[in-house]
């Protein structure tokens, strides 16, 4: 028998293992997404589609479950002039990277600044962080065809991109 992936809606806080908020839903519409479609961290929805509407639970995600663990092939140093950026760097500074035939690559942070070199890393800026997600499980459903040939969630507004 095939099942029907669901969309599952909740609320969540985002906390690092400090305590810390990194990041919640509260205020806002709860976040939505297609189960199986590798729309949130592993390591969360394998908790999740297991849960009821009105569950309410704490949720230990660790990295490599997450944003994964740090990858020091990501870290890198290079010259400054390299980046052909005329103004002052900073150390949070961000750079968007293109593939060989123009696609998308990664996002690298600037880390250090050390005389005419900057280390860049292209690691999730989470990598390496285990997480503590505070849940409520706000409705499920089964997903509309739409859904499952776009391979996600749209809001019960319409569709949205």
């Amino acid at each position: 028998m095939q099942v029907t992936p669901r969309v599952i809606a909740f609320h969540y806080t985002l906390k690092n293992p400090s305590g810390e908020v990194l990041d919640s839903s509260s205020g806002a519409e709860p976040l939505r997404f297609l189960e199986g479609a590798g729309q949130i961290i592993p390591g969360l929805e394998s908790q999740l589609v297991i849960l009821q509407v009105g569950d309410k639970r704490t949720i230990q995600v660790v990295a490599a479950q997450a944003y994964g663990d740090v990858d020091p092939s990501l870290m890198m140093e290079v010259p400054r002039a390299r980046l052909g950026v005329e103004r002052e760097l900073e150390i949070g500074d961000q750079f968007s990277t293109r593939g060989p035939n123009g696609e998308p690559g990664g996002v690298f942070t600037v880390v250090k600044l050390e005389g005419e070199n900057v280390t860049l890393d292209g690691n999730h800026p989470l990598a390496g962080v285990d997480l503590s997600f505070e849940i409520e499980i706000m409705s499920m459903r089964d997903a509309t065809q739409t859904e499952l040939s776009h391979g996600h969630a749209h809001d019960g507004a319409g569709h949205h991109h």
